[in-house]
């Protein structure tokens, strides 16, 4: 796309989420062939929170081709930071590879999510998963799609039937608190996953491949785009008390499950680190 035809689709979330797509499928294809043998390349909050120099090579590929389409847009990336927009219309979040530990053990639950957000709320987004071979696209108010196959969730089950998916910080304070919160849900769900890719998980609930999520800790580049993807399968997306999603609690399910897995979450200092 040319800076012409972008500046001119300013407004129009349908091309945003095509621009998204086609640059996290290209991201995608080019950290799939740098998989093998990657090391580690720097580390963030803690020793086991990885960086690898693909995530970096991506977010700068992620970054030239969204600025290359749309010169004015501020960019958010996981790595790189914020880079300032010059007309203050849509800012990018970015994260180049979702699920880097992963990544780093040769795994495919991981993913490229970029998300399009406008007058402050998310208006598209693609999920791309290469080694899983999916593609996950939503556009506020028009749907969310599967490899072009649209995404509708059905009927959410009790929490006694409900498939339960979920993640852990890299803080071991925190972990261990997120151990004590899992003791307590573990036996009122049928069961627990951690995949390891926020994004993947969450938008593994439009399948149906879960029936919730939750997680302490997650950035806004984790959550942006699945986020969206999630809400137009028909999904809440909320934190707890009616807070937004973020880095206090993240929780993703139906209506009515996602009322029970809140009754569940709430009195267990779910969005804390535990006591002092």
């Amino acid at each position: 796309m040319a800076a012409e035809e972008g500046a001119a689709s300013a407004a129009d979330p349908h091309a945003l989420a095509a621009l998204a797509e086609r640059t996290a499928a290209e991201a995608g294809r080019v950290a799939a062939g740098g998989q093998e043998g990657i090391g580690v390349l720097d580390t963030k909050s803690t020793p086991t929170d990885v960086v690898t120099e693909m995530d970096r090579r991506v977010e700068e590929l992620v970054r030239k081709r969204l600025l290359e389409a749309r010169p004015g847009d501020a960019v958010l990336g996981e790595e790189g930071g914020e880079e300032a927009g010059a007309d203050g219309g849509v800012r990018w979040i970015v994260d180049p590879i979702d699920g880097t530990v992963n990544y780093l053990y040769g795994r495919e639950e991981w993913a490229v999510s970029i998300a399009a957000e406008a007058e402050g709320r998310i208006v598209a987004g693609a999920v791309v998963a290469p080694r899983l071979g999916d593609t996950y696209t939503a556009v506020l108010g028009a749907g969310s799609f599967c490899n072009g196959a649209p995404l509708r969730v059905g009927p959410a089950p009790e929490p006694a039937l409900a498939l339960v998916a979920t993640g852990f910080g890299y803080d071991p304070r925190r972990r261990a608190h997120q151990a004590e919160v899992l003791r307590s849900v573990l036996p009122r769900v049928r069961d627990i996953r951690r995949g390891g890719s926020a994004a993947i998980d969450i938008c593994s609930l439009a399948r149906g491949r879960a029936d919730a999520y939750y997680e302490r800790g997650l950035n806004w580049w984790d959550w942006a785009a699945a986020g969206l993807v999630a809400r137009e399968a028909g999904l809440r997306v909320e934190g707890l008390r009616g807070a937004p999603p973020g880095d206090a609690m993240t929780i993703v399910a139906g209506p009515g499950l996602f009322e029970s897995l809140h009754a569940m979450l709430e009195p267990l200092g779910a969005d804390t680190d535990g006591p002092d």
